[in-house]
């Protein structure tokens, strides 16, 4: 019987990997480690992916043609790691029979406490201070207090709910729109609103749900255009919730005053993007999720998953 193969394409597990590699080995399971910034192209998989047994996807386009080639080939099971689905065809494995699962639930907390520190870095310009001293400035900019203050909060699934928890100990205010809010007892002072609605009255838009067909530009030109002028915009979500066009044009007149962005339309952000010329911006790269504590938990639970799907647990 030829050896398992297994395929890594998530980056957080690849930069871990020799903590985890025992558990492969002590299986018989070779593992395939490419190099990975942040995805591989779909001609990559189509090469890459039919030679495995088993694939731990990252944010890699894993769509129809990618495991029809696996299919193909040697691909028995694939474990999505993390939390997002957007880039993964669950439907293409389930017409093909490639048995597939995500690591929900993973990074809520993780992925609110960068959330909530944009947010204070927005509200106080921190960023505009280290920016200032680091040229040999003494900047003074006067910022906002968060309490009282007004959060539109887009999604309530894991990470929102954690984000909330979070703002209303700072004695903010919020309004959650998602399509499957469900009031929490622990936070009775969460209201629901169906987006945009209400959306002139926020201080901050803080973004935080899954990317769907219906939350794609979510926050357009439309729903900043009804905005409070000078508010604040956090994403920790994906990108194409957001119209970057659309935010680009309200940062240029000051309807959005300022923006923290962990995630783009298109990843890495493109050296041409106009955003980052705009110095009311801070950037992350995607990163929320990455601690050493939720790497090492979840990447032990898609290899799990992925032992079982294979019959090596």
């Amino acid at each position: 019987m030829a050896q398992e193969r297994v395929l890594i394409t998530c980056p957080p597990l690849l930069r871990s990997l020799e903590g985890f590699r025992p558990l492969f080995e002590a299986r018989g399971i070779a593992i395939t480690a490419p190099t990975v910034v942040q995805t591989l192209s779909v001609p990559e998989l189509v090469k890459l992916v039919p030679e495995h047994d088993g694939w731990i996807i990252g944010d890699d386009p894993a769509n129809r043609e990618v495991f029809t080639a696996g299919r193909a080939g040697r691909l028995r099971a694939a474990v999505k790691w993390g939390v997002g689905v957007d880039n993964v065809d669950f439907a293409a494995c389930r017409d093909l029979g490639i048995p597939i699962v995500n690591t929900p639930h993973m990074f809520g907390g993780e992925v609110a406490d960068v959330a909530v520190g944009y947010v204070i870095a927005l509200a106080r310009h921190t960023f505009e201070i280290d920016r200032g001293v680091r040229e040999g400035k003494w900047p003074k900019p006067v910022g906002i207090s968060l309490a009282g203050k007004q959060v539109a909060l887009i999604g309530f699934g894991d990470i929102g709910r954690n984000v909330a928890r979070r703002l209303l100990a700072a004695g903010m205010r919020i309004t959650a729109y998602d399509p499957a809010f469900a009031p929490d007892a622990t936070m009775p002072a969460v209201e629901w609103a169906i987006w945009p609605s209400r959306v002139e009255e926020a201080d901050f838009i803080v973004v935080t749900s899954a990317l769907t067909p219906s939350s794609r530009h979510m926050v357009n030109g439309e729903a900043l255009g009804r905005a409070k002028p000078g508010v604040r915009i956090v994403n920790v979500a994906r990108g194409p919730i957001i119209d970057e066009r659309a935010l680009e044009r309200a940062l240029g007149s000051g309807q959005v005053s300022a923006a923290a962005l962990d995630v783009f339309e298109e990843e890495p952000l493109p050296a041409g993007s106009p955003l980052r010329g705009h110095p009311a911006c801070i950037f992350g790269s995607h990163n929320g999720s990455n601690t050493i504590d939720a790497v090492e938990r979840t990447s032990r639970l898609a290899i799990d998953k992925l032992f079982e799907f294979l019959g090596l647990r």
